[in-house]
């Protein structure tokens, strides 16, 4: 890796009516012994389990996941699930380097290969799929009608760097439609792409489905056909070392579950097959 980005924890709060824990680190009463999983991500002896962890995961996945965190705290009282949102090359660099993470969600199996190599994980379970968009702002500056204009002199484009996920994933999409796109900016992650897009700075970027859905109105979406649209997928797992390992794979538990499901859907997110 080139570069470092900080870790930054976001702690998502307890759903309405649920008293929030007092601390995002893990005691020694946070382990308890793994519950059952129920229907729809819930558990068999949801009071069972107790503590906090916490869960490195793609950008991509930051609204998704934080609408997923208090539904699993209201499924689980007692329980407390802090995110750390960033590129996922650099969540597998900062988990094999030690930092504190239970849970690794990434936008790329290769990233999360990265994690189980040396020991930190196992047994990853794919639980959506992704594919590429171009965002413009709604202005349209640049006059960005089809994937081909990207490759146009005078349009500004942002694409992440080219190690991310979301990097690779344009890499693909330009190879397969036979076209050399210079960026003005390579950003660290989909999520600081999109903003670039969002404020103007450029005139597209390409970036996920589920971003430009997330986006709402602060940008338009380009759909790139599909017979030169790329995708990738999104494994998840406990790491071998959490703090927390009853929580840990109750939560990637709940990430794949029917409830899980519907809210990675309504994003956007593709199911895998």
């Amino acid at each position: 890796m080139r570069f470092r980005l900080p870790v930054v924890l976001v702690a998502v709060p307890l759903a309405a009516g649920l008293a929030a824990c007092g601390s995002s680190s893990n005691g020694p009463g946070d382990t308890q012994a793994p519950s059952s999983a129920a229907p729809g991500g819930g558990s068999s002896s949801a009071s069972s389990l107790s503590g906090s962890i916490n869960v490195f995961a793609a950008a991509s996945l930051t609204e998704t996941f934080t609408t997923l965190g208090h539904q699993f705290e209201a499924a689980h009282p007692g329980t407390k699930v802090t995110f750390n949102f960033g590129a996922s090359s650099t969540l597998a660099n900062q988990i094999n380097q030690g930092a504190p993470a239970d849970v690794f969600a990434s936008a790329a199996p290769k990233n999360m290969d990265q994690v189980v190599q040396p020991g930190n994980a196992k047994s990853p379970v794919t639980f959506a799929v992704n594919k590429a968009e171009i965002a413009i702002p709604p202005s349209n500056p640049g006059h960005v009608t089809q994937l081909s204009d990207l490759a146009k002199s005078g349009v500004k484009v942002a694409l992440c760097q080219e190690q991310v996920p979301c990097g690779v994933v344009a890499a693909q999409v330009f190879s397969n439609a036979h076209l050399t796109v210079k960026p003005v900016t390579r950003e660290a992650d989909v999520k600081s792409t999109l903003a670039k897009v969002e404020v103007g700075e450029v005139d597209a970027g390409v970036v996920y489905v589920t971003d430009v859905k997330a986006a709402g109105t602060k940008v338009k979406g380009i759909t790139i056909p599909d017979n030169v649209n790329a995708s990738t997928d999104y494994p998840i797992a406990a790491l071998t070392h959490a703090k927390n390992a009853a929580v840990a794979q109750a939560f990637a538990a709940y990430v794949e579950s029917s409830a899980g499901e519907a809210v990675l859907t309504a994003a956007g997110f593709g199911s895998p097959s």
